[in-house]
């Protein structure tokens, strides 16, 4: 088979382990939920997947479990992974009349071989024809707009919801990466701990994530943002309001924050020189949604002494990064050809 001969139904996915990102060749992102399945468990028959699901967390009876079957941007539950995206993948076939489609999965540069076989064996029960896979600080790039042929150095770090990925570019291969399982989720608890420890108050991990999004810092803000959150008082059982505000959230995220930037120190001390002046002088790019913790790129700049830029749309990076791959095979052949793939 000519890999490089796809048809105009093409898919490319995000398997994150937040959220679940796919792209339709032609018709940019068409579906994007939380990475969340709800499941009877005598039965187990889907009852709910992505936004609907996500709002069950914490909430469900006993014979309901919402999970998030990703964990560190690999598959942890096979099956519920298997049964959340052959929904997906169903809703997106049927509502734009694709049949069995070719797939390009952008996937951690850590994972294992015995993780690679995992998801794709997921996607191909899922409906898929065939499986191709690439790794995720490559779509990233692709999709921040890097031109990953140039010879010089670029960089990409990935934030995301269960790893951070970073990694140098140059002449459309991966020179150098680190792949670090801190990232949104770990930040999510780091919040949910702090809460706890210093407040005597009980909170979810969605209430986590929205405190992280709304006044989560890496830096001092210009003013200290105090945000209403509830939760159960740990002293008492009972439900109770209070403000928190910004600089308690910069102090609990503050260590995951650290291990980030110290990753991309190493991966900086392990890059040729050469690429290392061509990335003095580009600059690094920010990507996932860990990239819009306000603050984050300067602090990282500070850091390593050099320009660091937050890419557009960071959120969807990766999506559009095998978007863009499935669009112009023929120029970024290298990108598949250097990707582990197996045929369906």
């Amino acid at each position: 088979m000519n890999f490089l001969a796809f048809g105009s139904k093409d898919i490319g996915i995000d398997l994150g382990t937040a959220n679940i990102l796919i792209t339709l060749k032609g018709k940019g992102v068409v579906l994007q939920e939380p990475a969340v399945v709800a499941i009877d468990k005598k039965t187990e028959q889907i009852l709910a997947i992505g936004n609907e699901a996500k709002e069950m967390i914490g909430r469900t009876p006993k014979v309901i479990s919402a999970i998030r079957p990703m964990k560190d941007g690999v598959i942890a539950d096979f099956t519920a992974t298997g049964l959340m995206l052959k929904e997906m993948l169903g809703k997106v076939c049927k509502r734009y009349s694709v049949g069995k489609p070719r797939v390009v999965v952008g996937v951690p540069s850590g994972i294992t071989e015995v993780e690679e076989r995992a998801v794709e064996e997921s996607i191909l029960q899922a409906g898929a024809k065939a499986v191709y896979l690439i790794e995720e600080p490559m779509a990233a790039a692709i999709g921040a707009g890097i031109n990953i042929a140039e010879p010089s150095g670029s960089m990409i770090v990935d934030i995301g919801g269960g790893t951070t990925e970073v990694a140098v570019i140059s002449l459309g291969g991966i020179v150098v990466s680190n792949s670090l399982r801190i990232a949104g989720d770990k930040i999510d608890e780091d919040i949910v701990n702090y809460v706890r420890k210093e407040e005597n108050l009980a909170i979810g991990l969605t209430t986590a994530e929205q405190i992280k999004v709304q006044i989560g810092c890496a830096m001092p803000l210009m003013t200290d943002t105090p945000m209403e959150i509830k939760g159960r008082d740990l002293l008492t059982g009972l439900p109770r309001n209070i403000t928190i505000k910004s600089s308690q959230i910069l102090e609990a995220i503050s260590e995951s924050i650290s291990k980030i930037i110290e990753t991309v120190k190493q991966t900086l001390e392990r890059t040729p020189p050469e690429l290392a002046a061509d990335l003095a002088q580009k600059g690094i790019f920010l990507a996932g949604g860990g990239a819009l913790i306000q603050n984050l790129d300067k602090l990282l700049s500070e850091q390593i002494n050099m320009p660091v830029y937050v890419a557009n749309t960071p959120l969807e990076c990766v999506v559009k990064g095998t978007a863009k791959t499935l669009e112009d095979l023929e120029n970024l052949k290298k990108v598949l050809t250097n990707s582990r793939r197996r045929r369906g």
